[in-house]
Order: C-alpha cells, then sequence, then structure tokens
C-alpha cells in the first residue's frame, strides 16, 4: 500500500516519496562486504530530513565509526536495492516495511536475526510498540527492528452529512449496511473509493477479515496454509464486500477514480460521499486541501467498527505498523557492530521522535504519547492522540496486506480485489485464484 506524502505541516505520509538519488554527507554508497557502515533510504520531506539528522548525529558522537548513507526515490530503491542485495553488494542497514519482503531476505539468508539483539537491549524493544514487531517477525523470531512512525488505516465520516439525516457514527457492520440507502435516497454516495488504485479496496478486507475472524485469519494466509482463503471467515468477509457494493454502498464510478490525486478525499470532504476507509495520512492533505473540514470539526473518525457475531478484537488495526530496518548478513562484523551502536543509541532516541511529532506523525514509541502535550492546535492535538492509541493499544496491528506478501502474490491479489468489487468474479473465485499463488 502507498500513501501520498502532503506538504503540510501535519502531514502523515505512508511510504512513498520523491526527489533525487543522493549521497549523504561524507561518503558513497558503499557495499556491505567493503568500506564503511552503509545505511540507504528513501527521499522525500519531513522524513528524508529527519533520517539524514539521525545519521549525522550519530556521526558527530562516533567519530572513528562513521555511518555513510545513500538517498534513492521509492522506485529506484525497490529496484536497486534487490538487485544490490542479491549481489552481496548492498548497504550494511537495510531500510523496508518488513514483512513479504523481509522474508524473502530471510529465506536468502541474506539478514541478521536480531532476537539477540533486543534480549541484550531489552530497553530498546520495551519503547516500541510491541504490535510494530509482527511485521520484523518471520518463523517466529526477530530480524529487524521497527523505526519511523505508524500509520494505521481509519474510518473517517463527514459530520455535517449524518446531521442532515440524523445519523450517529456506526458502531457495527450492520450499522454502516443500515446507513447506505438512507444516504442514497439523499442523494449523497455512502462511501467514497479511489477503487481504480486497488489497494484502497483492499483496506475494506483488512478490516472485514479481522473483525470477522480474528488476526488468525490472514496469519494461516501468511503462513501459507492449503485453501486458507477459503476459511469460513474469509468467505463470509468476502461476501460482506459484495454485499455493500451490491448496496450501492460506494460512490458510482469508484472503479474509475484514483487515489494518487486525492479524488477519493474530495468527495468526502466536498460532501458528495458521507464516509471513507482510507490511511491516517490523508488527514493532513484534508486539512491542506478541504478548505474549513478538518479545521472547523467537520470531520470524524474512529477506528472500524465491529462486526456483528464476530471474534476479532475491535481494538485490532490494520495499515503500516511502522517502516522497519534489518542489518546485512554479508557485512562485516565491524560494520554489524557499528548498526547495532547506531540502532541501539541514536535511532528513535529523544531527538528523533521529538521531529516525528513536529512533522505530524505519531513515531512507534510508546513514550510518543508524552510529547503530544506540545501540540497546540486542539484539532491536530486530538488526531494525532487518536492515531498513538490506535497504534499503541491495538492487540494486532495487521500489516497492509500487499506489502506482507510477497510481490507476484501481492500482485495477484490486488487484480483480484479489483474484480471482486467489480463483482466479475465471485468469492469462491477469488478464494481458488488466491488459493494458487499463496499455499506453500
Amino acid at each position: 500500500m502507498v500513501g501520498l506524502g502532503v506538504p503540510t505541516a501535519l502531514a502523515l505520509s505512508a511510504c512513498s516519496s520523491s526527489g533525487p538519488s543522493q549521497t549523504g554527507a561524507g561518503g558513497g554508497t558503499g557495499g556491505s562486504g567493503k568500506g564503511g557502515t552503509s545505511y540507504w533510504f528513501l527521499t522525500g520531506q519531513p522524513q528524508q530530513g529527519i533520517r539524514e539528522d539521525t545519521v549525522n548525529r550519530f556521526n558527530k558522537a562516533n567519530a572513528k565509526t562513521q555511518i555513510k548513507f545513500t538517498e534513492f526515490q521509492n522506485d529506484a530503491f525497490k529496484q536497486k536495492i534487490k538487485t544490490a542485495i542479491g549481489a552481496g553488494q548492498g548497504p550494511t542497514l537495510i531500510w523496508g516495511w518488513g514483512g513479504g519482503g523481509l522474508k524473502s531476505y530471510v529465506d536468502a539468508d541474506q539478514v541478521v536475526e536480531m532476537t539477540s539483539f533486543f534480549d541484550e537491549n531489552p530497553d530498546v524493544k520495551d519503547k516500541i510498540f510491541p504490535s510494530a514487531f509482527g511485521a520484523a517477525t518471520v518463523n517466529g523470531k526477530l530480524y529487524a527492528m521497527p523505526i519511523e512512525t505508524t500509520t494505521p488505516i481509519v474510518f473517517y465520516w463527514n459530520k455535517k452529512l449524518f446531521d442532515q439525516i440524523g445519523a450517529e457514527p456506526p458502531q457495527s457492520w450492520g450499522d454502516i449496511l443500515d446507513l447506505v440507502p438512507k444516504f442514497n435516497a439523499k442523494g449523497i454516495a455512502p462511501f467514497s473509493l479511489g477503487g481504480q488504485s486497488r489497494w484502497t479496496s483492499m483496506m475494506w478486507l483488512e478490516f472485514l477479515f479481522d473483525r470477522i475472524g480474528g488476526p488468525e485469519v490472514f496469519q494461516n494466509i501468511f503462513d501459507g496454509q492449503a485453501d486458507a482463503w477459503k476459511q469460513p471467515a474469509a468467505l463470509k468477509a468476502l461476501a460482506e464486500t459484495q454485499k455493500l457494493v451490491n448496496a450501492d454502498g460506494f460512490v458510482k464510478g469508484f472503479s474509475s477514480i484514483t487515489a494518487d490525486s486525492n479524488a477519493d478525499q474530495a468527495l468526502l470532504y466536498t460532501g458528495k460521499a458521507a464516509m471513507m476507509v482510507h490511511g491516517a495520512w490523508t488527514y493532513g492533505s484534508m486539512k491542506a486541501d478541504g478548505g474549513d473540514f478538518v479545521t472547523g470539526g467537520d470531520l470524524g473518525y474512529m477506528n472500524f467498527p465491529p462486526v456483528d457475531g464476530g471474534s476479532g478484537d475491535p481494538d485490532d488495526t490494520v495499515g503500516n505498523p511502522g517502516q522497519y530496518v534489518s542489518i546485512s548478513s554479508k557485512a562485516s562484523k565491524e560494520q554489524q557492530d557499528v548498526a547495532k551502536k547506531f540502532l541501539a543509541t541514536t535511532m528513535l532516541d529523544d531527538t528523533e521522535v521529538k521531529k516525528w511529532i513536529d512533522s505530524g506523525n505519531i513515531p512507534v514509541v510508546k513514550s510518543a504519547g508524552d510529547q503530544l502535550s506540545s501540540v497546540t492546535d486542539k484539532n491536530d492535538a486530538a488526531w494525532l492522540s487518536f492515531v498513538y492509541d490506535t497504534a499503541s493499544k491495538a492487540p494486532t496491528f495487521a500489516q497492509s496486506w500487499d506489502q506482507a506478501l510477497p510481490p507476484t502474490a501481492a500482485e495477484t491479489l490486488l487484480d483480484n480485489i479489483a474484480k471482486l468489487f467489480q463483482l466479475s468474479i465471485s468469492p469462491d473465485q477469488f478464494a481458488d485464484n488466491m488459493n494458487k499463488v499463496t499455499a506453500t
């Protein structure tokens, strides 16, 4: 899943970025097997500046053990890192999204197991949200450190439109289905959706799978169990999705609306759609582009409601639990030691945490809650507190499926999600198609 970064004070971004490839102060790229300790990460402000500052502060405090960083645009990074690591020429510190990409590194013995690192540095592990470690875990062992920020998926609604029909925010899936005809009767689309982007539709399945059957439903899929997509809870979630589509729950023409243009967000803040399920990063862009929609208090938000009779915990969430950094197994012992010192002493220290909060993000650490009192705008403070509570209190924070699964399976998933929402395949056909690519 990719979210759009927005140039505002409160621009909560997911994993996209832009800008030219650059080499950090004091260094070239350098492979893991030679030269100094190296670190590759993404461009795009404000994230880029914070990452640079963290490395520079470490280098200033450790004159004899410098880290050289190199920056890449998102797409260029994905191509370069895969090729470089495969050739044993990747960086010492490997930035990424965890999940399926990390698992591929583990399967190829390209990253260091970090369970012992956290055992030796219990204070480091203890300060990070427990829910962030899921996407850092492969076969029960840790291979990455959760870093940077957390961005859950959020259920948004337009308060003015709810007032128009005299309705309250939905407290269950049944309430959602009941609201659909009421908004349609007033000529208001119940839900906005940028369906052409596909990953926006995926958010609905992520929540429904969890709310109906709990996190183990997708965990069985991730683990490669045979026929995992045909678990009863999975088939019910797929069927409920199509029930919402058939009821005209989404704006007309949703399959041709793109999320990259922020057109789906515009439908919510201009009053053409009453509700939207989307990433936390959209708060910043709606504040920037939506007039007084956010500043005037018309934006409502909450976690996705429970499904009637479902066994999932309504405090669970989905999205991007964090970003992740691993250590190359091809790096020398000296390079690995420098990398571990960097992670233990400087990554996610108080200075970096404050910078993430000042940029309008919630870092993946428990102490972030203590710093929110410094946010003076009441809307922003309430929003950031909500994101913090959602991420920190979630029993399970499931990673976005297109990041959790290997790239080939993820593409098949997105393609079949589009077909499911277009009603061109049935839940059984969807499950059959997906079982072919995820079962091991």
